[in-house]
């Protein structure tokens, strides 16, 4: 067996980075949108979850411009942390981050896969 037939190359690490963290950030925006829960987590914490999720999905963006991917569900992401902090408008646009960035991710991995 070949020691480097399970590297991966530069090229294929970004894409991964640029996929995976579009899931793992909607499953964080899964958790910031259920009533009552979501919201009760970003108050206690004096709304710093919110600025973590904006810096999370900056850093998604850029991966995904380097990697030439779409960039619409990271920027819905930073539209739903800038006004989060608006009770009933933030649930409902985690909710939107949520479904935006799902969707995304999963495109993303089933078009690479067929190339």
């Amino acid at each position: 067996m070949n020691k480097n037939q399970f590297l991966l190359t530069k090229e294929e690490i970004s894409y991964v980075n640029s996929w995976l963290t579009k899931l793992i950030g909607a499953s964080f925006e899964f958790y910031l949108g259920i009533p009552f829960v979501g919201g009760a987590f970003i108050v206690s914490f004096f709304w710093l979850p919110l600025i973590a999720m904006l810096a999370y999905h900056i850093i998604t963006l850029t991966l995904s411009q380097n990697n030439h991917a779409t960039i619409w569900s990271p920027v819905i992401g930073i539209i739903a942390s800038i006004l989060g902090f608006i009770p009933f408008l933030g649930m409902v646009l985690h909710w939107i981050a949520f479904i935006c960035l799902l969707i995304d991710g999963i495109t993303n991995l089933v078009i690479k896969d067929r190339k």
